[in-house]
């Protein structure tokens, strides 16, 4: 039976609220599991310690059972210091799309044009 360390949504529309939980990974999302690890509300300021709630010494039994957390849990237990922290590489996101490129493009030239002007007088 494969394993994940997953989410489960909860609380009314606009409103979530997650439940940190060890399910099958065949079930759905917000179906059946078989524990419940903690809490998650992503509504509470992010140095609120009632944002993320989570029962360590379970979720390390699940780990050591051979359960896979999902990305953003993942992160939670980097966070905790429980797992070691993945190296994510996405370079493309962080570059400006095509448009933007053409006016920084622009206005480096303007800015070159301007400078040259200045430097003849």
């Amino acid at each position: 039976m494969a394993m994940k360390i997953r989410l489960a949504r909860g609380g009314s529309k606009k409103r979530p609220f997650y439940r940190v939980v060890a399910a099958d990974s065949r079930m759905p999302r917000d179906g059946r599991f078989i524990e419940k690890l903690g809490t998650y509300n992503p509504l509470l300021p992010k140095d609120s310690e009632e944002r993320v709630k989570l029962d360590m010494e379970r979720i390390q039994y699940w780990l050591n059972e051979g359960a896979q957390p999902t990305d953003r849990v993942s992160r939670f237990l980097e966070a905790a210091g429980v797992v070691a922290k993945k190296e994510r590489a996405n370079p493309k996101k962080a570059e400006p799309g095509k448009k933007a490129q053409e006016r920084a493009e622009e206005k480096a030239a303007k800015a070159a044009e301007a400078s040259e002007a200045a430097a003849e007088e």
